[in-house]
């Protein structure tokens, strides 16, 4: 059985969905539902169960999944750069990971890939190389970055990352992120806008050495970070972090001339200024160095970011489809 943690959520629902494809079935949901709509990314996913994340973490713990578990795919965490309760991001991220981390200790037989995050890297000062001797010089720059960061650096002082996987997810966007709220891609909350006005509105640059709208990140997605992910599924003598991106970073105004391109309107882009509270925090490049997931055997090469933009215009905003409804399930 594989457990996805965050099954519910964005990339942990695309997960199951890649798997569904595959004919695997043999799944165990963990999430908190709560009062959110992700519900919705389960419909149309076929699973064995569903465990509310205090109901498994309890579980595994007493050893009652120990002999059912062939491997963990924990995706499940608060994803959101604003948060600033630092307690419950230490909870929520960092000591719950430790527990499955923990109890994966004891029972070496599953699979564990965990979700890290290209939030680690901060303001990129250090740059974006996932070798492990140069983690402990990474400085996040929020708590959120931190939680991840400090769950990468516990792996690696214990010894862990010889045989687990650790993947740092980049800008990534799709279907079934709907729910994330503010946390969604420019390209899910600015289309209806696109679509019904042909106007986008973009940060301007309060930086003299970036223009309004060329701040620069790497934007992967969803369907070619699941190929990533599951290759370290398929390959369990790949073991460490990686960096799950393209490797090729785009500008803010690259996706706003896809998203008109792929709605069928003439561009209009207004750029408006970025809130004070999260100037100091915010990261102005980001670019995923491949080199290291490659010689780990994984080739796969990622969609160029015009035909991601199409694909998740025509597939799923402008009918509203998520990926366990879509045609390809």
């Amino acid at each position: 059985m594989i457990v996805v943690t965050g099954g519910a959520g964005f990339i942990g629902s695309a997960l199951v969905w890649r798997l569904n494809q595959r004919g695997i079935n043999d799944i165990l949901i963990v999430d908190h539902l709560g009062k959110s709509e992700k519900w919705r990314n389960l419909v149309g996913l076929r699973f064995l169960d569903y465990l509310d994340k205090s109901v498994f973490i309890s579980m595994i713990e007493s050893g009652e999944l120990d002999s059912k578990i062939s491997a963990v795919l924990h995706m499940g965490a608060c994803s959101a750069t604003t948060e600033l309760d630092a307690d419950y991001l230490m909870e929520n991220n960092y000591r719950y990971t430790l527990r499955i981390g923990k109890w994966w200790e004891k029972n070496k037989k599953a699979r564990f890939i965990y979700a890290s995050s290209a939030a680690t890297y901060g303001d990129g000062a250090q740059g974006y190389d996932d070798d492990a001797s140069k983690l402990y010089t990474l400085k996040p720059l929020n708590m959120y970055g931190y939680s991840k960061h400090l769950f990468d650096c516990m792996a690696a002082q214990n010894g862990w990352l010889k045989n687990i996987a650790g993947l740092k997810f980049f800008n990534v966007f799709g279907p079934n992120e709907d729910h994330k709220g503010d946390m969604r891609s420019v390209i899910n909350k600015a289309y209806p806008r696109v679509r019904d006005e042909g106007k986008i509105s973009l940060f301007q640059s309060h930086r003299p050495d970036y223009k309004n709208g060329e701040q620069l990140r790497d934007f992967v997605y969803i369907k070619d970070v699941v190929e990533m992910t599951l290759y370290f599924l398929d390959h369990p003598e790949a073991n460490g972090i990686f960096n799950i991106g393209t490797g090729k970073a785009r500008s803010w105004n690259d996706i706003a001339m896809a998203l008109f391109k792929a709605a069928g309107k003439k561009p209009s882009i207004e750029y408006v200024p970025m809130p004070q509270a999260i100037r100091d925090k915010y990261q102005y490049f980001t670019q995923a160095n491949p080199d290291k997931l490659r010689r780990a055997g994984c080739l796969y090469e990622c969609r160029s970011l015009e035909d991601s933009i199409l694909d998740y215009v025509n597939n799923h905003l402008q009918t509203g489809t998520l990926l366990g409804n879509s045609k390809e399930s």
